[in-house]
């Protein structure tokens, strides 16, 4: 495996990172089914009928995409509203992935352009690269499209999008992601995919899936990085 990770990453010019999961975990301390609790608070102040498996959902990612699914664009922009706010406040408290960091700055010293493509928001990205004083490591920032929740991946247009802007054929880049939605668009872009199974269970997930290579902790893509420096 990590002969295979070090193939992969000789043959690529640019790294592309998805946000919750490889840089950071954004609900550390504002816990995602909280969040997903407001944003159902926030249908029903707005007269929506909330159907029972919308109400228990733990995700509020998918509470804005079941809501975006119904063609509502007014309830959608509400949605989305309360979701940045939300964002914007976990990025607050977000904890960092151990050597998430050190992916990005080794990255960067490699000569690779790193792009953060993410279903989070762009702006609470953003702010939590400026907090961690990673921004200038980091361009471009591809967040969740204003209230078009289609539109997230594993719909692979935030990550062509990003591919444009590092300026690399799609083969050359390489996506690390945590979740199926991650490799499902990297694959539908041509891109290169690297799982990064933060539990156990994910492993074979996403072998199934068609990564690239899966890996079970950051440090081994910061390695190899680092390693490529001192090539």
């Amino acid at each position: 495996m990590t002969a295979d990770l070090g193939r992969l990453l000789g043959e690529v010019g640019a790294v592309l990172l998805d946000f919750d999961g490889p840089v950071c975990s954004i609900f550390a301390g504002y816990p995602a089914p909280q969040v997903a609790a407001e944003l159902v608070d926030v249908l029903r102040r707005r007269g929506v009928d909330v159907p029972p498996d919308l109400a228990s959902e733990p995700d509020p990612l998918e509470v804005l995409r079941c809501i975006g699914a119904t063609g509502d664009q007014g309830v959608t922009r509400v949605v989305e509203d309360a979701l940045c706010a939300a964002e914007c406040r976990a990025v607050e408290t977000a904890e960092p992935t151990p050597y998430g960091r050190e992916v990005i700055v080794a990255a960067r010293q490699a000569g690779m352009p790193v792009a953060v493509v993410s279903n989070n928001s762009a702006g609470a990205v953003s702010a939590y690269l400026v907090a961690h004083r990673l921004a200038a490591y980091v361009s471009p920032v591809v967040g969740r499209a204003y209230a078009e929740p289609g539109r997230m991946k594993p719909n692979p247009a935030p990550v062509l999008q990003a591919v444009r802007a590092v300026g690399e054929p799609p083969g050359r880049c390489v996506l690390v992601g945590d979740s199926l939605s991650d490799i499902h668009g990297a694959r539908a872009a041509g891109v290169r995919v690297i799982g990064y199974a933060n539990r156990p269970a994910k492993v074979e997930t996403f072998q199934a899936a068609g990564a690239d290579v899966v890996i079970t902790s950051m440090g081994e893509v910061a390695s190899m990085l680092i390693g490529r420096m001192d090539d």
